[in-house]
């Protein structure tokens, strides 16, 4: 960026894609400690999937609580992908360890959980559409009323707002969900 007359608004909306490939452009082999996790594309911090599995499987996922941020691999490891995340309000609701994709939805439907309803008793039953908390697309792993799922409410990103899932905008879940097989190994840390 070599014009010193840039615009305000546009050098702050210029600022987190400049973050990222900034990021991106770090070498591989170069460690870094997550620092305490900002509302912003600035606080992600590289992954890399060797730390967390021996192969890659048929797709990998590691979903970064305290960055805020899922990472992808495919098989291969020819296409590694970062998206934006909310993660669970508390420590209480942040289930942490190794799981796996069992199954997927276009349009799911939502049901608050037994600890949901006590913390709100108004939640109900929610049919799929714009209002459910599901967003448009979820990817349901094999611990019980965990997901990696869409959300409308865009808010959410990038902040500890949700029950225990972990949260994606409308489109990155779409895309990710186009990517990820049945038997994805996921590692929520």
């Amino acid at each position: 960026m070599t014009n010193t007359n840039l615009p305000r608004r546009a050098f702050l909306l210029a600022m987190p894609a400049l973050a990222l490939s900034a990021r991106a452009s770090l070498a591989q082999d170069e460690t870094q400690q997550p620092a305490p996790a900002l509302r912003n594309i600035s606080s992600f911090s590289r992954q890399d999937w060797r730390d967390h599995f021996d192969v890659l499987g048929v797709a990998t996922i590691v979903a970064d609580t305290t960055s805020r941020a899922l990472h992808f691999w495919n098989g291969d490891g020819s296409d590694y992908r970062i998206y934006p995340t909310s993660v669970p309000m508390t420590e209480d609701l942040t289930k942490r360890g190794y799981t796996k994709i069992v199954r997927k939805r276009v349009g799911p439907d939502w049901t608050p959980t037994a600890s949901m309803v006590e913390r709100n008793p108004e939640l109900k039953y929610m049919p799929p559409g714009p209002d459910n908390p599901l967003g448009t697309h979820a990817m349901y792993l094999e611990w019980p009323a965990y997901l990696i799922h869409g959300t409308h409410d865009t808010r959410k990103i990038g902040r500890r707002s949700s029950d225990g899932c972990i949260g994606l905008y409308n489109p990155s879940i779409a895309e990710l969900f186009e990517i990820s097989p049945v038997g994805t190994q996921v590692r929520i840390i």
